[in-house]
């Protein structure tokens, strides 16, 4: 008899539009880019033992799925585990927290994904102590308190772009303990009022500016090229991951010139996409 197997599937997303803390001793918070080509995929059959495989670069220990397990269950894994992610780990795109919320759901036949957004988040939270906000419906319309795995603000959409981008460098892992970021009160204040008013080229100014703040304080390889390359195509601006490699070029729709993403890749970004985001998912 063939194994019975059980799927989920969860979208990731492409770095931020804004990231750093709500006043100096404020919040760490994030406004997510939300991507649905960079998604997690987990398939699980209830079996003997515990057998995990990972198609390519592993985005989650073994360790931290046993953890996984016991929360949900009170006992280890018994069974077998297929993960296959389109991001890379440490990219910056959301490998490791969809990777949790597609296995729960995989594990429980999808009852994990009918809990309420805010169990789910406390759930993640509690297993790393940071969260995207990938279980919500609308994750790029909120303010996100990361490390809280809360709401600290509903905002509109922004407006949909289109995005060509890549990743950049080493892979960089969110230390949840980090809260070494730039303030960004201001910008997630014009943030609100820009979404609202649905202004491309405001929102593709703040973004980059968020990103810049994030590369003067913390140091990110490679963003005064990605700058010149903004400027030299026409971009709206940039995004960018504020913990991983993820980088991109904001455009309105229909506006990418030919020859972005050949630029990119001589530029040195990896596995260089291009997708529509904002304004619902990508």
């Amino acid at each position: 008899m063939s194994a019975l197997w059980h799927s989920a599937r969860v979208a990731g997303h492409f770095g931020e539009f804004l990231q750093g803390r709500i006043g100096r001793n404020g919040p760490v918070a994030l406004v997510t880019l939300s991507c649905d080509r960079l998604a997690v995929r987990a398939s699980w059959s209830v079996g003997e033992g515990f057998t995990l495989y990972q198609h390519g670069r592993a985005v989650i220990t073994r360790a931290r799925l046993v953890a996984l397990f016991r929360r949900l269950h009170g006992t280890p894994p018994a069974g077998r585990l297929r993960l296959r992610a389109a991001m890379p780990p440490g990219g910056g795109a959301g490998a490791s927290t969809a990777s949790l919320l597609a296995v729960a759901a995989a594990v429980t036949r999808g009852g994990f994904a009918r809990l309420p957004a805010e169990v789910q988040a406390g759930f993640c939270i509690g297993l790393e102590g940071a969260s995207d906000p990938l279980m919500h419906r609308n994750p790029g319309g909120l303010l996100w308190a990361s490390r809280e795995g809360r709401v600290l603000g509903v905002l509109a959409e922004p407006p949909r772009f289109e995005i060509v981008g890549g990743f950049f460098g080493r892979p960089t892992w969110t230390d949840p303990a980090d809260e070494d970021f730039a303030d960004i009160e201001d910008l997630a204040a014009d943030w609100a009022v820009a979404a609202a008013a649905r202004d491309h080229a405001v929102l593709g100014a703040l973004a980059q500016e968020s990103a810049r703040r994030n590369a003067r304080k913390r140091g990110r390889p490679g963003f005064e090229r990605l700058e010149a390359l903004a400027a030299e195509f026409g971009a709206l601006g940039i995004v960018a991951a504020h913990t991983g490699s993820a980088r991109g070029l904001l455009f309105r729709p229909g506006t990418v010139p030919a020859g972005v993403e050949e630029r990119l890749r001589v530029s040195g970004l990896q596995q260089v996409l291009r997708f529509s985001g904002g304004g619902g998912t990508c």
